[in-house]
Parts: structure tokens; sequence; C-alpha cells
């Protein structure tokens, strides 16, 4: 029997990927978190103080919260089961997206498996062939991907530029059917918020629907967290808020708030929710006991924003760049991604778990340490991750 032609590797190309992203400092080493997320971490066997997780109220491993998810799975079990149009959709779920809705001040709520998901739940539903959807140049990849999967037409205005929204809206004037103009509220890598009052006035005057994701504003922004629609005192004008409970909420899932007719549409359309089984029982329920602390009490949110204030003063006063950030998301800006990983591991030396950020997830030339402040964070904690950064910077040369 003739030996078997050698088959060529059909990966090859993953290699030469793979060497090129080790060559240029954009490898992403995943680190194995060994605790439960707080103020501090076990990361790769050392503990260390965390500065990295989005767990903005220090809600992810709270008592009440774990209490209620034990509560839970001892009556309703652990998994929904099926999609909640079939057999999925508990009183649970019915009881969150009540909940959410009286937080929000809007008049319903759809939840679906995470903020990502929502995205997509909500834009391919409402545009399509013959619309216009309009993006901020800087939004999240969970918009680019939601807007991607549709057959609509996409325009970019630059960011936060609302002269640069009108300028895109008056060009699009009777070209389409629809236009929907989108947002991000909080922008993740740079900590800066949408100028939402002048966004939601462009679009207004062109008769757009206008569309927030607030994944880094809710239960950092507005009256005890409620989200950058509060903030900007825009309730009853504004479309449509996308919402994750993954981040300030400390829990999984997303939703969308607005209109009880959007809600009902989402119902019968939106692919994440008619495809997906619904939401664990343990998340459920503990994001509703997350609504409760957020509507019993302002601490934690407080506490949230003094110590963004001390970290940020501190950061200043040793010469750091933290860019344009206007909430508890304070990029260290380095420039060069090969800095950046040199940065963040040396800061791991000294205890301190701080990613390095790089291409493509921010522009070439802007790489950073992207520092995410807790309420669960205390003076000690702050003081020391301070020092820390000080210490590295002057050795690399970045701080004199």
């Amino acid at each position: 029997m003739p030996p078997r032609a050698q088959i060529p590797d059909k990966l090859a190309f993953v290699d030469k990927e793979l060497a090129s992203l080790k060559e240029s400092g954009l490898f992403i080493n995943i680190h194995t978190i060994g605790s439960a997320q707080g103020a501090w971490l076990v990361v790769n066997g050392q503990k260390v103080l965390n500065f990295c997780s989005n767990n903005y109220l220090g809600l992810a491993n709270h008592p009440r919260l774990r209490e209620a998810a034990k509560k839970a799975i001892d009556e309703y079990g652990v998994g929904p089961g099926a999609v909640r149009t079939i057999a999925g959709n508990t009183s649970l779920h019915n009881q969150l997206e009540t909940r959410l809705a009286a937080f929000k001040d809007v008049e319903a709520v759809i939840a679906v498996q995470s903020g990502f998901n929502a995205n997509q739940a909500v834009i391919p539903v409402l545009m399509g062939e013959g619309d216009l959807i309009v993006s901020d140049e800087l939004n999240h990849a969970s918009i680019i991907d939601a807007v991607r999967l549709t057959k609509a037409g996409r325009a970019i205005f630059k960011h936060r530029d609302a002269d640069d929204l009108r300028r895109v809206l008056g060009e699009a004037k009777g070209k389409y059917n629809r236009i929907l103009v989108v947002t991000d509220g909080v922008f993740s890598m740079d900590g800066d918020i949408a100028p939402l009052d002048e966004i939601t006035d462009a679009a207004d005057e062109a008769g757009a629907i206008t569309m927030v994701d607030d994944a880094h504003g809710e239960g950092v922004l507005g009256r005890g967290g409620r989200g950058i629609v509060d903030h900007f005192g825009l309730h009853g004008r504004f479309d449509i808020e996308v919402g994750t409970l993954s981040k300030a909420f400390g829990v999984m899932g997303g939703y969308i708030a607005g209109k009880a007719k959007l809600v009902d549409y989402l119902r019968q359309r939106a692919r994440p929710f008619l495809f997906s089984s619904a939401t664990t029982v343990p998340d459920t329920a503990a994001c509703i006991a997350a609504v409760d602390m957020l509507e019993e009490s302002t601490e934690l949110v407080d506490r949230l924003w003094a110590n963004t204030e001390v970290f940020k003063k501190g950061m200043a006063e040793m010469g750091f760049d933290t860019g344009q950030s206007e909430t508890p998301i304070v990029p260290v800006m380095l420039g060069e991604a090969r800095l950046a990983q040199n940065f963040s591991q040396r800061l791991f030396v000294e205890g301190v778990f701080a990613m390095a950020i790089g291409f493509p997830t921010v522009p070439k030339g802007k790489a950073r340490i992207r520092v995410m402040m807790s309420a669960s964070h205390s003076p000690d904690d702050l003081e020391q991750g301070i020092s820390a950064f000080g210490k590295v910077g002057k050795e690399l040369g970045v701080v004199g």
C-alpha cells in the first residue's frame, strides 16, 4: 500500500499570527483566579491587590447576594432548563424585570443572558435594510458586532461630538426609513462619559431613535447608581437603555429598558431571548438582591466615588497621565504595548494586579494600565496601590 501523501498544516497561519502577537507584546496571558472577587484576589497562587475587576460596588461576593442565590437554589434548583418562551421563565425572572424597571424609572425591562447579548437582542430587531445606524467611533465591540448582524447602513460620528453627529444626521436626511443613534454611556477604556443630553438633542432634531449601552454607568452614575439617563435627567425622552448585571451589580446578565411596546416586541423577536436558555436561578436571585441594596442606600456608590477621587489625586501628584477619565475607570497612559506589559508585570511583583491594555482593544500607541476602582477598597488599599505605581513608574522612567 503506497504511503499517504503528507497533508499540509491547514492551520499554519495560526502559528504565524500567534508569533506576531508575542513579538509585538500583544499576546494575552490569561491569569487564574483562586479566590472570590474583592479588594484582594489570589491570582496564579499569589495574593494581590485587585485593581482589575469591574466589581465597582463590591457586590460580587456580598453576603446578601450569596444568601439570595443559595435560597433560590433550594427553591428552584440551579439551571432554568429551557428558554424563557418555553419552560424557563420563573417568577424570579419576572420579578427581576419588574424591579429593574422601577429602579430605572422606565415602563418595562427585558432581561437576557449578558450585556453583550443585550446589544445583539435589540439592534438587529429594530434595524434592517433601508435603515441607518449612527455610532460613536469608540463604541464597544458588542455594539459593533450587533450592527454587523444587520443589513442596515452604517455611519460613524466623532467621539463624543454632538456637532459631528448633527453633520452625519444632516447628510442622511430623507435617505433612510429609520435612523438609530447609539453610543456607550461610559467608555470602558478611557472612563469618559458620553454627552447624552447633547446627543439626545441632535437625535431628536432628526427624528432618530436613541440608544445607550450603559454597562459601566449602571451602579455608578445617577441617583444611587441608576445610570446615565438618570444622570442627565432624560427620563421619558431617551428611547433605549442597555445595561449589564455583571459589573456594578456583581452578578451576570444583561437587560434592555424602555417603552413597554419595545419590550413586548423584543419578547417576540430578540434572538438571544428566544434561542438561548434563561439566566440561571442563583444569578437571577442575586441580581434582585443587588437591586434591593441599591434602592436602600447610596453608601456603596458614594464610597466608590470617594475612593476614585483619592486614587486620581494620588496619581496626579506623582505625575501620571490618567487621560480624560470622569469615572472610576482610571487609565494610566503609557503609550507602547511592551512598556504597558512590563509595567503590569512589575506591579504584580509589588503585589498589585492591574492589567495592561493594548491594541486592538485600544489604538496603537495608546497602551495603558486600566485601573478599576471599587467601593471595597480600603484607605490602606489605595495607599498601597498608589505607592506601588510610584515605585514602578520611577523604575521604568514613566514619572520622575
